[in-house]
């Protein structure tokens, strides 16, 4: 079998429109992996803060400070 250009290229055009159609598809496509591997991923973290929050000791509130009078606003 020799090589030749038909076997390489292919014969008939494609119309503008089965050009538009075809990236239209890929893209989506693609767009659609992005979407499902970063919700993914975002299910993914939002479990391990979960577990993390669970395992670690609950904060306690700070006690609250009580203001300290100066002297000077006192005696007036």
């Amino acid at each position: 079998m020799t090589a030749t250009k038909d076997a390489f290229f292919n014969a008939t055009k494609m119309s503008a429109r089965d050009k538009a159609e075809a990236t239209d598809h890929t893209a989506r496509a693609i767009i659609a992996d992005e979407a499902k591997l970063r919700e993914k991923k975002t299910e993914k973290l939002k479990a391990l803060r979960l577990q993390r929050q669970a395992e670690a000791e609950p904060e306690l509130p700070a006690p609250k400070r009580k203001r300290k009078v100066s002297i000077k606003s006192a005696g007036q």
